[in-house]
């Protein structure tokens, strides 16, 4: 009972401070340029100006733009409550669940390309297109991630897959870092970050993410910013659960450490921003490869290192 109320606690912690980690990105990059910047709040501002005003819907549309917002928002918030917390025992866990965590993701994706088809814009169907081809990439490195955490915890839950395999020395750190580092890449392409995306960009021809929701207006598209903030805190949560080794502290203190591990990926993204470009198009596919065949390396490294070669 007392991991069920833990739990509900980091939910509800998630859900009312996801939307502070993109100020949190952006405040860092402003450190870098030399500016001032937004204040870390702005997105709860932005959200609550959007939920007053009215939503405006294509008149070429077919009704899915006017169920995508809730029915997005929905998914991501079953995936979070999926997420399992170092310590804390999930509200729902299964065998398989991880599967399913991903998936909840994908369906959101899924909803969000077709409701930007369902604009008849050319604009959103080409940033849907580019979308759909790197998320196709970016699935081939969640899945083996995922098949490394399976041989390196032995277990075949969220829970057991982040929580149950530990980290005791170099040996093991290796493969999670790698597996780790690949994580960090694919949530830079799934959160539509620098070198993969530009969230801030204003060229049409450029967009990615942006372009999908161009026509989204009032609090349909207050929905669909703070899923993405939810998004955020999502990935960033599932790396930080895949270093923080589990048993080593009391819960609480895990779960500070949790929460400092959230924010310290935010700040590493706002470096990342700050240091780099957005790539062209062709470079993205062989970062996405890149992001695939680390984790194959940690397999790799965790059968014939760790386990003592394949019998």
């Amino acid at each position: 009972m007392q991991n069920l109320l833990y739990h509900i606690f980091v939910v509800i912690l998630a859900i009312v401070l996801a939307p502070l980690l993109p100020g949190i990105i952006n405040k860092v990059k402003a450190f870098f340029a030399g500016r001032r910047g937004p204040r870390v709040t702005q997105l709860y501002f932005d959200l609550s100006k959007l939920v007053k005003k009215e939503c405006v819907v294509s008149s070429s549309s077919g009704g899915i733009i006017r169920i995508a917002p809730a029915v997005i928002l929905g998914f991501t918030v079953v995936a979070l409550i999926l997420l399992p917390v170092p310590g804390v025992c999930p509200v729902l866990s299964f065998t398989g669940d991880a599967i399913m965590f991903f998936y909840l993701l994908g369906s959101a994706r899924m909803l969000m390309v077709l409701a930007a088809l369902d604009t008849a814009s050319s604009f959103e169907g080409m940033g849907s297109s580019r979308e759909l081809f790197f998320s196709a990439l970016a699935e081939a490195a969640i899945f083996a991630v995922l098949t490394f955490l399976v041989i390196f915890s032995g277990r075949v839950d969220l829970y057991g897959m982040l929580c149950g395999g530990g980290v005791d020395s170099w040996m093991t750190l290796t493969p999670v870092l790698l597996a780790a580092t690949a994580m960090f890449l694919v949530a830079l392409a799934e959160n539509c970050r620098v070198p993969f995306d530009d969230p801030e960009t204003h060229l049409e021809l450029t967009m990615i993410h942006e372009a999908m929701i161009l026509d989204y207006a009032g609090p349909d598209l207050a929905a669909i910013l703070y899923a993405s903030a939810l998004k955020l805190w999502i990935f960033a949560g599932f790396i930080t659960a895949m270093l923080i080794p589990p048993g080593i502290m009391a819960w609480y203190y895990e779960i500070a450490v949790y929460l400092a591990g959230t924010i310290g990926i935010m700040v590493l993204i706002g470096i990342v921003e700050s240091s780099m470009a957005r790539y062209r198009f062709l470079k993205v596919p062989p970062l996405l490869i890149a992001a695939a065949v680390l984790p194959v390396l940690a397999i790799l490294f965790c059968i014939y290192f760790i386990t003592g070669g394949v019998q």
